[in-house]
């Protein structure tokens, strides 16, 4: 199997370190870029944002302030100059085109904001500097570290429970961008206790939650699940914190939200939980999570279907239980559309599944991939793909189905299967591929299961057996009842 996703793998022989590396790099590269679905660190200032609570809809736009207007109100004894120039500030920090965060940095303003964080009495300005250190935290890393060094966390996540819902949704946003700058980041994220935090927030007004779910603003539910998804990518403890709160089926439920912005969150975090043990598994499965999943294999959008099918297949990394579930849930006939169908990215995740099925399930399982779902062919075809990761995890699962078809007696008709769909010629051409591993796993495929002609007429020749010819005396028996594959 490839090292690259052995950390995929639930078994205990094989560990998941590989995969959450793999998934938080992914992860901060959404965050960290301008994607689609508004999956943006900073929030930009629009003459018609009405996020803010502070905006009016009839009021007219206050005059812009010069920096060391803004610098002096903010150094102001007034709360009225104090909150001008804060406001001032964020705006400037919110322009969509070059913010000059350095230029802020260098005024002296993060520690300000942190003491504006602090002002209970005065929500609004709390909001203010939130936003502010929210779009400074989602530069690169030194910028980052800046709010991080003058401690902004701590106060972040004694905000999660303001009464002000917009201060606390800020509060998320900020602490989203520190965690998803690093892993080091990311730990004192969590070191200060902020899985308890983002929970109670979803707690906190049920009332919310529905009227979010009914599709209007979604923000701060979003932004919550993002948090979640960095707090689940981590071992299994962090994960076990999630479980245990009862945060699964409302994570599941999510997953049938109409807004990209929470299914995307919301996926994450689910994917994140299914990398950990079998009962944590289990709690997705559950929670009617394969249902969900499988409706997100057919998503428009292709990095959902993506992620869908990578927390597919790691669920077929888990038990024979597990992968019963999947089975009986009808996934694979939406996996094998993917294989089909589906951009590259996709088709490769769902590869996973079905090797990681032909290594885990037991040997009905594995036939019913081949008979009942005929993902044999649009899995083979991957054996063209560019990818050397993807052909090699092909590789393997050939490897796996062979290996089960000779037990069963069944290699004949399983060589004839991958003849006749042109599989034998694809692993041909692989043998002169320049990755070692494609070549040794194709070369070994063909080597042991497609003998040629000298060898197969050896083997048909008649042979001395007490004193007389026997023809096929090493022919091996089918087992009772046939085989098919």
């Amino acid at each position: 199997m490839n090292a690259g996703r052995q950390g995929s793998y639930k078994s205990n022989t094989i560990n998941t370190d590989e995969s959450r590396l793999r998934r938080h790099e992914i992860t901060v590269e959404l965050r960290k870029s301008k994607k689609e679905d508004h999956l943006l660190k900073r929030r930009n200032i629009k003459e018609d944002d009405l996020i803010s609570p502070l905006k009016e809809p009839n009021s007219q736009s206050a005059p812009s302030m010069s920096l060391d207007e803004i610098i002096l109100a903010m150094h102001s004894e007034d709360p009225g100059k104090q909150f001008a120039g804060m406001q001032g500030a964020r705006k400037l920090l919110s322009r969509e085109r070059n913010p000059p965060i350095d230029l802020m940095i260098g005024q002296g303003i993060v520690p300000i904001c942190i003491q504006f964080l602090q002002k209970m009495d005065n929500p609004l300005l709390q909001f203010e500097a939130a936003w502010a250190l929210t779009n400074i935290a989602s530069g690169n890393s030194d910028q980052t570290r800046c709010v991080i060094e003058n401690n902004a966390v701590p106060h972040f996540v004694t905000l999660l429970q303001s009464d002000n819902i917009n201060l606390a949704e800020q509060c998320v946003w900020a602490l989203g961008n520190i965690a998803g700058d690093g892993s080091a980041p990311r730990d004192i994220v969590l070191q200060n206790n902020v899985v308890d935090g983002v929970l109670k927030l979803i707690d906190k007004d049920t009332k919310l939650l529905s009227q979010l779910l009914c599709g209007t603003d979604v923000q701060v539910l979003a932004d919550a699940c993002w948090a979640l998804s960095y707090v689940t990518d981590d071992n299994n403890t962090k994960i076990q914190a999630v479980v245990v709160v009862e945060a699964v089926p409302r994570l599941v439920n999510l997953l049938g939200a109409e807004d990209p912005s929470i299914i995307v969150p919301a996926l994450r975090s689910v994917g994140n939980i299914v990398t950990g043990t079998d009962p944590q598994t289990d709690a997705v499965i559950s929670a009617g999570g394969l249902a969900k999943l499988m409706n997100l294999l057919k998503h428009p959008k292709h990095n959902i279907v993506k992620e869908a099918a990578w927390t597919v297949s790691n669920i077929t990394a888990g038990n024979q239980a597990q992968i019963q579930a999947v089975i009986e849930s009808g996934i694979f006939v939406e996996l094998r559309n993917v294989l089909e169908h589906g951009d590259f990215k996709s088709q490769k995740e769902a590869a996973y599944a079905v090797t990681n099925t032909t290594t885990s399930g037991t040997p009905e399982q594995v036939i019913d991939l081949i008979e009942k779902y005929q993902i044999f062919k649009p899995f083979c075809d991957l054996l063209e793909a560019k990818d050397p990761r993807t052909v090699v995890v092909v590789l393997s699962g050939l490897t796996n189905l062979f290996a089960l078809a000779s037990k069963l007696g069944g290699t004949e008709n399983l060589c004839l299967m991958l003849e006749e769909m042109g599989g034998l010629d694809k692993l041909e051409n692989l043998q002169q591929h320049e990755n070692e591993d494609i070549y040794k796993k194709a070369f070994a495929i063909i080597d042991t299961y497609f003998s040629d002609g000298d060898e197969a007429e050896a083997k048909l020749a008649p042979q001395e057996v007490n004193g007389t010819l026997e023809f096929n005396a090493n022919q091996s028996k089918a087992p009772e009842g046939g085989f098919t594959f």
